[in-house]
C-alpha cells in the first residue's frame, strides 16, 4: 500500500511530494541508481517468456533473494507501547506522582494511578486496532501474477523473487523494479514517481519502476530488483502506518497542548514559590498542595481520548470491511462537502449485459456479431464492457488477431486488426460513439434516445487505414451499435440519499456519454441529475471549470487528466473533496482528492494511493465511514472543551493564589476525584457517542471559545468561595473546611458546563450527569469517602453560600455559551 502524493500544483519541473518523495530524495542523497526522472539504462533481458522453473526459483529463495519486505500497515507493539507512555506529560505527571508517594497519603497519588489505567487503555484500543488494521491490510494486498515454469498463478508480493517474470494488465501496480520482456501496447503511468501525467509507452528491454502502474494494453517484466533494493520497499515502510499524522485535529491539540506548556511553566514555578518560600506551611502539605495544583493544569487525558477514539473508529470500519490506511482520512471524510462519484463501479455494479446488437446500413448481423466475438477474443484480459459482449457473441476465434490497440480512458475506444482468413484484413475500432462519429452524424439522435434510457452505446466501426497514427478513428466507417445495460448497485440510491440529506453534493464523473449518466444517476435519485455536462465542452479555466462543477451534477466524456483537473477546481472554492473510483482512470483524481476511496475490487493502482479502501465493494459503506469521522471530530471537539476548562481554571486558580499569598486550596486528591466525575470519565462515553453534525474548520478556535470564559468563570467562583470561607472559618481545621466549601463550589460549576456540553439530552446522557452528581454526593455523606478524600461540609451558612456562587456561576455560564455562540459562530 502507498501513500497517496499532496496535490500537484501544476509545476513544470517534475516534483514528487508525500512519502514517495521523501523516499525518493532520501535515495538521491544516498547515491542511490533508482532515479524515475532519469530512469537506469537496464540492459535488455533475455526473452525468457516461461518464467523461472521451480528449481531456479528455490536456488533464489536459499541465496536470499527475495521479496520479503514486511509491508507494516501499522506500528509496531513496542511502538504503540512507546508513544502511549513516553509523553511528555506523563513525564511530568510521573515526576510528581513519585514525590507525592513519599511526602502525602495514598489517596493524594491517585492522580497517577488514574494515568497508569489511561496509559493502558490507549495501549489496548490502539493494539485492537492495529490488529484490525493488519487483518483487513492482508485481505486487501495486490497479488501479482507470476509465470513461472509456463504456468501463470497469483502469488503474494513477498513471494516474489529475482528474475521473476511478472504479468502486467491495466490497473496493475509495478509491485518491484523490472525490465520489460513482453509488451502489447504496454502504457504505463508514472505520475506518482514523477508528476508526469502523461503515459509512457513501454517496449522489451525498458526499464519499469515500482510504484508505477498500467494504463493500458498489457506485457510482462523480469524482477531486476527485490527486497529492500527496489523503490517500492523504500515506500512501503514509510507509507502504510497507523498514524495521525497531517490531521487538523492532531494539530490543533499540539497547539493547544504547546499554549498550555507555556502557561504552566511560569505559573508553576510561582505557586511552588508561595506555597514552599512564602508561606510559612507544613513541609510535607505545602508540597501536596503544590503538586494538586500543578496537576490538574494538564489535560493529560485529552491526546489519550483523542488516540482511543480513532483506534475504535478503526475497528468499528474494520467489523464492516472498510480498511483505513492512512488514520485521518476517518477525519477527512468527516469534514467532505463534495463527494465525486465514478458511476462504473459505485453506481453500477462492475457487470453489464448486452441487450442488443443493432446493425446499421448494409452491415450484416451474423458479420457484425462475428466481428465483435473477434475483438473480444483478441484481448486476454477484456474489461466490463468488452466481457458483456465476448458473453454474448462468443464466436470469432477462427480470425487471426495481426494488431491490437488497448483501451484507453483518453481515447475512449479500443481496436484490433483481423486477418479473416481468405486474404482479407479488416481493422475495427470499439468505442463510444460520440467520439468515434462526427458531430452531424444522423446515428447520434438514435444513440442520444438509447443514453436518455440510462443505456450505454457502443460503436462497431471499421477504419480506412491500420491502428497507428494520431488521428485513426478519422473516416471510420460505422457498422453496428452495441446496447449495454448496467446493473445498478442496489443499495447506491439510499447512500446518494444520504449525503443529501447530511448536505454533501455529490457529483457523477464518468467516461460515459453524460446522458446516458445522468439517467443512471435519475434513477437512483440524485438531486440535480438533470444537469449533466459534456466535458468536452468544460471550460480549461480553473475557476470557469468551478463554476460549471457546482452548477452541475452529471458529468461525462471525463479524461483522466480532467477528473483530476476537477477535483483541484472544486478544492480552489474552498470545498473539501472525497473521491470514490475503482478504475486506472480514477488514480490520478484520487490522488489529488482530500480524501480518496476505492473499491476493494479496484485496480491496484488505486487500491494503492486511495487512503480509504472498502473491501466489501460495497458503495453504502461510505455513509458509515462518514458517520464514524463525524462521531469522531464532533465528540472530540466537545470534550476537548472539557478537559481545557479544567486547564484555564487551574492556571487561573494558581495565579490568583501566588498574587493573594494565600494557601493553594486544594490537595491532589480533591482534583482528582473532580476530574474523574466532571471530565474523565463523562468524556469516554461523550466520546464514543453518535454524533451526526458536519466537522467544522478552526478546531482550535471553536474548543477556546467557550474553554476560555467558562474557566474564567469557575476560578471566579470558586476564588469568591475559598476567600469567604478563610474569612468564616477558625480554628485548626479551618483548612480543610474551605476546602471543602470551594471543592463543592468547583464541582458544582463545573457539573453545569458538563450539562451544557452533555446536550441535546438524551435518557442516558441525563443518567451520566445526574450519576456523576450522586457519586459526588456520596462522598459527602459516607463518612469513610469523607475522611478518604477530606472532605466534610462544615456547618449550614458556608455550605449553602458555595451553593449559591455556583448558582449564579451557572447562569453566567448560560448567557456567556449563548453569547459567544452568537458572537462568534464557528
Amino acid at each position: 500500500m502507498t501513500q497517496r502524493a499532496s496535490h500537484s500544483s501544476g509545476e513544470q519541473t517534475p516534483e514528487v511530494s508525500g512519502a514517495d518523495g521523501r523516499q525518493r530524495s532520501a535515495m538521491i542523497d544516498a547515491g542511490a541508481e533508482l532515479d524515475p526522472v532519469h530512469p537506469v539504462e537496464l540492459p535488455a533481458p533475455a526473452a525468457n517468456t516461461h518464467g523461472l522453473t521451480a528449481a531456479e526459483v528455490a536456488e533464489r529463495i536459499a541465496r536470499g533473494e527475495v521479496n520479503d519486505v514486511p509491508v507494516r500497515s501499522s506500528r509496531s507493539i513496542r511502538e504503540i507501547v512507546r508513544a502511549n507512555v513516553f509523553t511528555r506529560f506523563n513525564l511530568i505527571i510521573g515526576v510528581l506522582w513519585l514525590i507525592m508517594l513519599f511526602v502525602a497519603p495514598i489517596q493524594d497519588s491517585l492522580f497517577g494511578f488514574v494515568i497508569i489505567a489511561n496509559t493502558g487503555i490507549g495501549i489496548i484500543q490502539e493494539w485492537r486496532a492495529k490488529k484490525t488494521l493488519d487483518s483487513l491490510a492482508v485481505i486487501g494486498e495486490a497479488k501479482p501474477m507470476v509465470r513461472r515454469d509456463g504456468i501463470s498463478a497469483e502469488i503474494s508480493t513477498s513471494e516474489i523473487v529475482l528474475g521473476d517474470l511478472v504479468e502486467l494488465s491495466p490497473g496493475d501496480k509495478v509491485v518491484v523494479d523490472g525490465a520489460v520482456v513482453e509488451a502489447d501496447g504496454l502504457e504505463i503511468d508514472e505520475s506518482l514517481l514523477t508528476g508526469e501525467a502523461d503515459p509512457v509507452l513501454k517496449r522489451p528491454g525498458d526499464p519499469v519502476m515500482s510504484g508505477s502502474f498500467v494504463v493500458a494494453g498489457g506485457g510482462s517484466f523480469s524482477a531486476t530488483k527485490v527486497g529492500r533494493e527496489a523503490y517500492a520497499a523504500q515506500l512501503a515502510e514509510e507509507a502504510s502506518r497507523f498514524t495521525l499524522v497531517q490531521s487538523e485535529l492532531r494539530t490543533g491539540i499540539s497547539t493547544i497542548l504547546k499554549y498550555v506548556t507555556w502557561m504552566m511553566v511560569p505559573t508553576a514555578i510561582g505557586l511552588v514559590i508561595s506555597q514552599l518560600v512564602v508561606k510559612d506551611n507544613n513541609f510535607k502539605e505545602a508540597v501536596a498542595r503544590t503538586v494538586g495544583g500543578i496537576v490538574p493544569m494538564i489535560p493529560e487525558g485529552l491526546v489519550l481520548l483523542t488516540s482511543v477514539a480513532f483506534a475504535i473508529g478503526v475497528v468499528r470500519l474494520g467489523r464492516k470491511q472498510c480498511l483505513v490506511q492512512e488514520l485521518p482520512a476517518i477525519e477527512g471524510l468527516a469534514r467532505v462537502d463534495v463527494v465525486c462519484l465514478d458511476k462504473t463501479g459505485t453506481l453500477t455494479e462492475g457487470g453489464m449485459d448486452v441487450t442488443e446488437v443493432r446493425a446499421l446500413g448494409d452491415a450484416q448481423d451474423a458479420y457484425v456479431r462475428r466481428v465483435l466475438g473477434a475483438l473480444g477474443s483478441s484481448d486476454p484480459r477484456p474489461n466490463a464492457s468488452l466481457q458483456a459482449i465476448v458473453d454474448a457473441c462468443p464466436d470469432g476465434q477462427e480470425w487471426r488477431c495481426t494488431q491490437t490497440l488497448p483501451f484507453s480512458s483518453a481515447r475512449k475506444y479500443s481496436g484490433a486488426a483481423f486477418d479473416e482468413g481468405d486474404g482479407r484484413e479488416t481493422a475495427w475500432l470499439l468505442g463510444a460513439p460520440d467520439v468515434l462519429l462526427p458531430e452531424q452524424d444522423p446515428a447520434l439522435d438514435e444513440i442520444e434516445q438509447l443514453n436518455r434510457q440510462g443505456l450505454r452505446v457502443l460503436l462497431l466501426a471499421r477504419t480506412q487505414g491500420g491502428l497507428e497514427g494520431s488521428d485513426i478513428a478519422a473516416g471510420a466507417v460505422p457498422h453496428a451499435l452495441v446496447v449495454l445495460e448496467q446493473r445498478l448497485r442496489p443499495d447506491a440510491g439510499e447512500t446518494l440519499a444520504y449525503f443529501a440529506d447530511q448536505s454533501v453534493a455529490a457529483k457523477v464523473i464518468s467516461g460515459d456519454n453524460a446522458v446516458s449518466v445522468g439517467a443512471v444517476a435519475g434513477k437512483l435519485g440524485l438531486p440535480g441529475a438533470e444537469n449533466t455536462l459534456d466535458a468536452r465542452r468544460m471550460p480549461t479555466d480553473p475557476d470557469e471549470m468551478a463554476t460549471a462543477m457546482e452548477q452541475n451534477a452529471v458529468f461525462g466524456r471525463v479524461t483522466p487528466q480532467q477528473k483530476r483537473d476537477m477535483v483541484t477546481a472544486l478544492q480552489s472554492r474552498g470545498h473539501t473533496v472525497a473521491m470514490t473510483g475503482d478504475g486506472v482512470n480514477d488514480v490520478l483524481a484520487l490522488k489529488d482528492a482530500d480524501i480518496g476511496v476505492s473499491m476493494g475490487s479496484g485496480s491496484e493502482a488505486t487500491r494503492a494511493v486511495a487512503q480509504i479502501v472498502l473491501l466489501n465493494n460495497s458503495f453504502a459503506t461510505l455513509p458509515s465511514v462518514v458517520a464514524e469521522g463525524r462521531r469522531v471530530i464532533g465528540n472530540i471537539t466537545r470534550v476537548a472543551t472539557l478537559f481545557l476548562t479544567k486547564t484555564v481554571y487551574s492556571v487561573l486558580l494558581a495565579i490568583l493564589v501566588v498574587c493573594t499569598q494565600v494557601d493553594y486550596p486544594f490537595l491532589p486528591r480533591h482534583l482528582t476525584l473532580l476530574s474523574t466525575l466532571t471530565i474523565g470519565v463523562p468524556a469516554f462515553f461523550l466520546a464514543l457517542a453518535p454524533n451526526k453534525e458536519r466537522a467544522h474548520p478552526h478546531f482550535v478556535r471553536r474548543v477556546m471559545r467557550y474553554a476560555i470564559p467558562s474557566g474564567v468563570i469557575a476560578a471566579a467562583a470558586t476564588f469568591v468561595t475559598y476567600l469567604l470561607a478563610r474569612h468564616h472559618y477558625t480554628g485548626a481545621d479551618a483548612l480543610e473546611a474551605e476546602t471543602s466549601a470551594a471543592t463543592l463550589t468547583l464541582f458544582l460549576v463545573s457539573m453545569w458546563v458538563l450539562a451544557i456540553i452533555a446536550r441535546p439530552y438524551t435518557w442516558w446522557r441525563i443518567c451520566l450527569v445526574a450519576a456523576m452528581g450522586l457519586a459526588f454526593l456520596l462522598v459527602l455523606v459516607v463518612p469513610w469517602l469523607q475522611e478518604f478524600f477530606a472532605l466534610k461540609l462544615v456547618g449550614t451558612t458556608m455550605p449553602w453560600t458555595a451553593v449559591g456562587i455556583a448558582v449564579v456561576a451557572s447562569v453566567a455560564l448560560e448567557y456567556i455559551w449563548r453569547l459567544v455562540g452568537r458572537r462568534f459562530p464557528a
